[in-house]
């Protein structure tokens, strides 16, 4: 890092250590925007070995979800710092949800299995703070509208080779219904990461966001690598469910260290 407020992130990145009590101090603000959501029903033996300690999978109708997720990440402050060239970019994670009580409360929560962002920095700052799997790829988006209100929203990526997610809906967003899908999938307010010896859980705050149902949704590459021969299988198959979210302002707060 040779931009001096890299630098400077850099040794505040490093000095943070996530203590044992919920934090009310503020890690990251910024907008996601557009986020297009895959969704696929597995088996839940499939993510057994990624739920961290202290968590447990959650369902919907009893079914068991993982989501290939793209979006627009913009406005983005580290620790109070608007980085140059880190503000906005685009992400894609691949990520299932599970859920924990605490004193009566249950927190519906998010985690990755993997993300992709453009910029070492960026993976770099999430590996040292949370353990999250972040690795960095070149990217790119593409944003249109169409003929009679229709809108196309696609995500790429390259690795060994080149991956794209492409989500196209019609008409106006609406706020998902309660109790559907999509209400059970943008709603997990909580973020949990594995740790060599236990778990983080971090808040994340966002008003409640509206949907757009997918007209037609596609994932398009490879996987096998970073994820798994089982999991890339369940990702060349046709989604159970996808739509668009069209996002917000949002916080996330510093972790705490589950007991």
């Amino acid at each position: 890092m040779t931009d001096p407020l890299l630098a400077d992130l850099r040794q505040s990145v490093l000095s943070l250590h996530p203590s044992h009590v919920d934090s009310d101090k503020v890690f990251l603000t910024a907008e996601w925007r557009y986020l297009a959501m895959l969704n696929y029903e597995v088996d839940a033996s499939l993510l057994l070995r990624f739920v961290p300690p202290g968590t447990e999978l959650d369902r919907w109708q009893g079914k068991v979800f993982v989501s290939l997720v793209g979006f627009r990440f913009l406005k983005t402050r580290v620790l109070g710092l608007a980085i140059p060239f880190h503000s906005n970019f685009d992400e894609v994670n691949l990520r299932f949800y599970v859920r924990r009580e605490e004193a009566g409360e249950i927190r519906r929560g998010v985690v990755f299995i993997r993300e992709i962002v453009p910029r070492w920095a960026i993976a770099f700052v999430a590996r040292i703070v949370y353990n999250e799997n972040y690795v960095a790829l070149p990217m790119a988006h593409e944003i249109r509208t169409t003929g009679g209100g229709g809108l196309t929203v696609e995500y790429r990526w390259c690795s060994s080779r080149r991956n794209a997610i492409r989500i196209a809906v019609d008409g106006d967003p609406a706020l998902a219904v309660d109790g559907s899908e999509e209400q059970f999938i943008t709603e997990h307010y909580w973020g949990y990461a594995a740790q060599p010896d236990g778990c983080v859980e971090y808040r994340v705050k966002h008003p409640v966001w509206r949907v757009w149902s997918a007209r037609h949704a596609e994932f398009e590459g490879d996987v096998e690598g970073p994820c798994g021969e089982e999991m890339a299988a369940v990702l060349k198959g046709k989604p159970t469910s996808a739509f668009l979210a069209e996002g917000s302002a949002v916080t996330v707060m510093r972790g705490c260290r589950l007991e």
